[in-house]
């Protein structure tokens, strides 16, 4: 096996890409997903997210493998967040930036890291070998340009396994994802809350329909241009409420209408006929991934209705088996999303920082892991 690297996804070409990829309908891993943050300008530029993409193949070019990295001059839209080992190295005197992520941009979504027709849902134990290999990839690339570190971010749980015998270190951290538990539809969900958590889910539900709100779910290929200019509006109104701006540039959410349509869905809510709020999910065959919301109006349960029981409707009605609505938000636990772990590794290469930094990693597990215990207690499920 042999491995090329690429800073622009055309360099390798869609027929090359998907040959790799094989079947896999995981929405991050698609030709289609990257282009588009590319020729959207959404990475690359002036934004501090440079592509370095890795071609796995075979000795006689079969494409084996894609592996997405990043060079990254700052720590923004990562969502694993590194800003205090940053800010030790710039106190001693040390460049931590750039440093590489082995990563989705502005997707904190656990999944698979190395997209391969060999694993298409990032499972396998027997390709773990294949994380040990770019790993060593780009420890060594790291050390020739002497960069601070790499990262690999929201990995499958196993992978960290591929690391035992390296200078790796785990972290870890917790979101709230759903579960069909062969759920028939909403009502029968709500039949497994204990009765005060079922009255109040009902309770939430019924407040937006009084307050005159209609809910819409629209497949991207049915999207029309209003549509897609009113749910930018709402999505760079979050950010602009903490007096940020998006990372992501409307021509990106354009053209993955363009071309990943069927794998998104956008909840759209009105009041008095007027659009008000939206919410941006994309899907596969097995998972829906909530990403992006934004209102123009607060209504009361709005965020919940939209955000979170919209889509379990839609799970239920498509037949998925999970939904990953984003990540933080202890909301979340109320309308039955269960605690996750969510994992990274990272390679620090001075091994001084390395040894503080897992110091740092070991503490901070010890608290999510009783976070995790504590948010479990919440659930609004049924006890035995």
């Amino acid at each position: 096996m042999k491995a090329q690297w690429f800073n622009q996804v055309q360099q390798i070409g869609k027929v090359r890409w998907q040959q790799a990829i094989g079947e896999t309908k995981y929405p991050f891993a698609q030709y289609a997903f990257h282009a588009a943050l590319e020729d959207s300008g959404s990475v690359g530029g002036e934004t501090g997210w440079y592509p370095e993409y890795i071609l796995l193949m075979e000795d006689d070019d079969t494409p084996v493998a894609i592996v997405p990295t990043y060079l990254k001059t700052h720590s923004q839209g990562e969502f694993v967040f590194d800003w205090s080992w940053a800010d030790a190295y710039q106190r001693y005197g040390y460049p931590y930036f750039p440093k590489r992520i082995w990563a989705v941009p502005f997707s904190p979504v656990t999944g698979p890291r190395i997209f391969t027709a060999l694993d298409p849902q990032g499972n396998s134990m027997e390709l773990l070998g294949l994380y040990a290999t770019v790993g060593d990839l780009l420890t060594q690339r790291t050390q020739q340009q002497t960069m601070s570190s790499w990262h690999l971010l929201f990995t499958k749980s196993h992978v960290k396994q591929a690391f035992v015998d390296d200078p790796i270190l785990s972290r870890v951290s917790c979101q709230f994802h759903w579960f069909n538990r062969d759920y028939r539809d909403m009502e029968h969900y709500l039949e497994h809350f204990s009765s005060r958590k079922r009255k109040s889910a009902r309770k939430e539900r019924q407040k937006v329909v009084q307050q005159g709100i209609r809910l819409q779910r629209k497949l991207g290929v049915e999207l029309t241009e209003d549509d897609l200019s009113f749910f930018y509006l709402c999505y760079q109104s979050t950010y602009a409420k903490r007096g940020q701006y998006g990372y992501l540039t409307r021509e990106f959410f354009q053209q993955l209408v363009q071309t990943m349509g069927e794998q998104v869905v956008l909840v759209l809510a009105y009041h008095d006929d007027q659009a008000v709020a939206a919410s941006w999910c994309f899907f596969d065959d097995q998972s829906l991934y909530g990403r992006y919301w934004g209102c123009l109006q607060e209504f009361d349960c709005l965020h919940f209705e939209a955000c979170y029981y919209q889509g379990i409707e839609f799970c239920l009605e498509k037949g998925l088996q999970h939904f990953d609505p984003g990540t933080q938000g202890e909301h979340k636990i109320a309308r039955g999303f269960e605690p996750v772990y969510s994992h990274s590794l990272h390679y620090i290469d001075n091994e001084g920082f390395r040894e503080a930094i897992e110091a740092f990693c070991k503490e901070e597990a010890q608290s999510v892991v009783l976070y995790h215990q504590e948010t479990t207690n919440l659930l609004p499920f049924k006890t035995a």
